[in-house]
Formats: C-alpha cells, sequence, structure tokens
C-alpha cells in the first residue's frame, strides 16, 4: 500500500500573510488554528490530495484592534463565515517541488488558487514515537477576489490596505496509526 494517511499538527504548524497597510510597508499576521489531513500516495505523488481548515477568530496581526476589526463584517465576517477552506484537486510535479491546485474559500467565495509546494520532507520520528513529515507552500491572491472589499481613501492618495495577499504555510503532518 502507497498511499498513508496524515494529520496536520497544529502545534508545529502555520498559516501566515502578508497585506500592504497604507500602500508604503507590509503587515504581518497569521492564523492560530489550523487543522486538515494529507492523503499522499508516496509511489505517485500526483495522486494525493489536501484538505485544510482554518478558524477564522483565531487571525492574529498582534494589534488586538486591528483583528477585532478583521474579523467584523467589513473583512472576514466570522459569526457568518467562520472558517477558511482549503481542498486539492489536483497536484503536480514542479521539479524537485510540487504544485497543488485547489479550491480556497474565504468568506464564502470559492476560487481556484495553486500553491507552490516544497516537501513533503521524509518522515520523521519524533521524541515520542509519532512519524512526522512537513511541507512549505505559497501563494498569492487577491483579496477582493473573495468579497474583502472594505478599503479607506488616504488623504495624500491611494488606499489604507493593499489587495495582493501573500500567504504562505508551514505544516507539520502526523501520520495517522
Amino acid at each position: 500500500m502507497t498511499t498513508t494517511k496524515w494529520n496536520i499538527d497544529p502545534m508545529h504548524s502555520s498559516a501566515n500573510f502578508t497585506i500592504k497597510h497604507m500602500m508604503i510597508a507590509k503587515v504581518h499576521g497569521g492564523f492560530e488554528k489550523l487543522s486538515g489531513s494529507l492523503s499522499l500516495d508516496s509511489a505517485d505523488v500526483t495522486k494525493s490530495s489536501i484538505e485544510a481548515v482554518i478558524d477564522a477568530s483565531s487571525i492574529n496581526t498582534r494589534e488586538a484592534q486591528r483583528d477585532t476589526h478583521l474579523k467584523s463584517a467589513d473583512f472576514f465576517d466570522v459569526e457568518k463565515y467562520p472558517t477558511l477552506n482549503f481542498k486539492s484537486t489536483k497536484v503536480e510535479k514542479d521539479g524537485d517541488d510540487l504544485k497543488v491546485t485547489g479550491n480556497l474559500t474565504i468568506h464564502g467565495v470559492t476560487k481556484e488558487v495553486v500553491l507552490a509546494v516544497e516537501g513533503p520532507t521524509a518522515e520523521m520520528k519524533d521524541p515520542y514515537g509519532n512519524i512526522k513529515i512537513g511541507i512549505s507552500a505559497t501563494t498569492k491572491i487577491k483579496r477582493k477576489d473573495f468579497g474583502l472589499t472594505w478599503n479607506a481613501a488616504l488623504e495624500a492618495g491611494g488606499v489604507l490596505v493593499g489587495d495582493d495577499v501573500s500567504i504562505s504555510l508551514d505544516v507539520q503532518f502526523a501520520k495517522q496509526v
């Protein structure tokens, strides 16, 4: 059997983003709570699949007032849309790395995205006997494509919040036994 099942280890994983603020500097943030699973076909990685769920209310930009605003109806509207979801539809080899295409749902809007993926790493046993692997992935999205359109014009020109969002994921998986 070449297919193994893995669960995201949320204590050793991160989902982060950067976005321009006032058109001059990037603001960094992330989500504290994520879960999901990987079905890994070691004989043919292109037959693998992944699903992930992020708790939208776990957003953290290290600024409480901004986090509260991001959770509001102006942005993520966490009461109405409590999660961000990703489900792969295609895995392709890209040199030594992978290109994972899938459906990303944010704010009730689903769009296809492509993740550039490094990994998976070789299996490693942690100090507690669990078998782990890791991946890193990146992509860019336009927040307006997902209905996140709130903004404010700046007196000097431009807008408060950029549209381009860079996403980076560093995920550790634990093998299901």
